[in-house]
């Protein structure tokens, strides 16, 4: 089954435009690193939560926008040998003013446990 890297951020206020251009720049290095799916979401619907949810936790501020995305691979082994790629590639380098709150970036990887479509 495939295995997938999930992401959840905050954006800084008005830098959605930004953030895009960031994301359109990555997919296609991952994907031409072993990715098979790259998806980028915009927070459209956001529930409030009596104890957690998005927002808090990323601990978005004030005026700042959340995206949830996530990276499809074809297996771990392949996501690790992406990775690798990835991160030593140079095109991979964000801009100096990145859009994103990246120290709050949560992320992580998940192997597949259940995949069903219509």
């Amino acid at each position: 089954m495939t295995y997938v890297d999930g992401f959840l951020c905050p954006v800084k206020p008005g830098r959605k435009q930004d953030y895009i251009a960031m994301a359109e720049a990555a997919a296609p290095i991952f994907l031409e690193h072993g990715a098979l799916r790259v998806v980028e979401s915009w927070n459209d619907d956001l529930m409030v939560g009596k104890t957690n949810d998005f927002r808090t936790a990323v601990v978005a501020e004030e005026g700042e926008d959340v995206v949830f995305s996530w990276i499809e691979w074809p297996d771990k082994a392949a996501r690790d040998a992406g990775w690798e790629k990835c991160m030593a590639d140079p095109r991979m380098k964000g801009p100096e003013d990145n859009p994103m709150a990246g120290a709050r970036l949560i992320y992580g990887g998940f192997s597949a446990i259940l995949d069903r479509s219509a």
